[in-house]
């Protein structure tokens, strides 16, 4: 095996670190504070190829592998979460269900201008009532004409403002739950489809997340994604790879806790000497590495077993439990060590440490993970 990237890997992560140093890090603090989408920044990510990578060459994409779409994720989530979140999402949700499922109608009149990242994509799943439950949602879409007519609510989605194109999940025969799901494509602006912005998050503040309302909203059949009653089975096979960017947003978050820590630990003094000379001290921040470490080599493994095109399900579910979790904990530790300061905005580990908490439950919480784990393991 091998557990280094190629040549043309590390130019991408150095690449993007150079991008994230220049245009990211000095302002980061500022957009979390007053919950500002960076719409400009994001549009450079969209010149850099970053809004496309996992879309084919001839669609306009940089047609990236997953391994490489995760370190990308990850470089991005050490100076911005909110940030690394919209690439993940974007790239991973809304883009890959049309990628993936959508008509050669679809994909050619849309992919382009949102591989390009000049019009931005969300993906609509969870409703006010429904989040793990996915099966439960409400949503309606009953046939009319040669469309259908959709009704229902959509709730903390990301870009539910921003975006552009939405990929919403209704149902079209309730009778039958999961199996009568079905996934449409929506525009902003189309008669009866509005957005509410949600504020006052915990983390992730300069992410857009907002609530969709649909109001007999009428869609052509052509905007169907997939198969009648297919989108369920659809939406699982997008969810089992977007856990694997979470997986890899969590390592870059634990990572920005850990390096931070570290230069603080080494310039902080206390009892006449750096704080990083105590033992106490150096036993965390060994904690830290070794759990990012090892978070880092599951997601590397759902990515290769990904990109090989075998069975990555419970590989994808073990990297964003591990992960998530283990970014938490050094998210935790980072602030312990930084002591009243980290309790501070001033510091970049208190951000750190209210967007972690995300990383457990989008795409997932840790407890549907570990019955998706057993799940597999029990399949034997």
């Amino acid at each position: 095996m091998n557990f280094e990237l190629n040549e043309s890997q590390h130019k991408l992560v150095a690449m993007v670190r150079d991008f994230c140093v220049r245009e990211v890090k000095p302002h980061a603090q500022e957009w979390d504070r007053e919950e500002h989408f960076p719409r400009e920044v994001v549009d450079q990510l969209g010149e850099l190829g970053l809004l496309g990578m996992t879309v084919p060459e001839e669609l306009g994409g940089s047609a990236l592998d997953t391994l490489s779409v995760a370190c990308v994720v990850e470089e991005i989530a050490r100076w911005d979460g909110s940030l690394a979140l919209t690439v993940a999402s974007h790239n991973g949700l809304g883009t890959s269900h049309l990628l993936r499922f959508g008509s050669e109608e679809l994909r050619g009149r849309y992919i382009p201008e949102i591989a390009a990242g000049r019009k931005l994509a969300a993906w609509g799943l969870t409703e006010p009532g429904s989040g793990s439950d996915a099966a439960g949602m409400r949503s309606l879409a009953v046939r009319k004409d040669k469309g259908w007519i959709l009704n229902g609510a959509k709730m903390f989605i990301t870009q539910g403002t921003v975006g552009d194109v939405f990929v919403v999940l209704a149902l079209t025969e309730p009778e039958k739950r999961q199996k009568g799901v079905t996934a449409f494509l929506l525009e902003k602006g189309m008669k009866g489809f509005s957005q509410r912005a949600l504020h006052g998050k915990l983390g992730m503040r300069s992410s857009d997340t907002a609530e969709l309302v649909m109001e007999d909203v009428y869609v052509e059949d052509w905007r169907r994604i997939g198969e009648v009653g297919g989108g369920f089975v659809d939406t699982l096979k997008i969810l089992d790879k977007g856990r694997i960017t979470i997986g890899a947003l969590s390592v870059g978050l634990g990572r920005g806790a850990l390096e931070e820590s570290i230069l603080y630990a080494g310039e902080r003094k206390a009892f006449g000497k750096p704080i990083a000379d105590f033992q106490g001290l150096r036993w965390m921040m060994a904690d830290m590495a070794t759990e990012l470490d090892a978070s880092r080599l599951l997601v590397w493994r759902a990515a290769y077993l990904c990109d090989a095109g075998k069975p990555y399900t419970r590989e994808a579910a073990m990297a964003k439990l591990f992960a998530s979790e283990a970014a938490c904990r050094a998210a935790a530790q980072g602030v312990q060590i930084h002591g009243g300061y980290g309790f501070t905005k001033e510091f970049l580990v208190e951000r750190i440490y209210r967007d972690v908490k995300l990383c457990t439950i989008g795409e997932g919480t840790s407890e549907i993970q570990r019955m998706v784990i057993a799940r597999e393991l029990l399949k034997a």
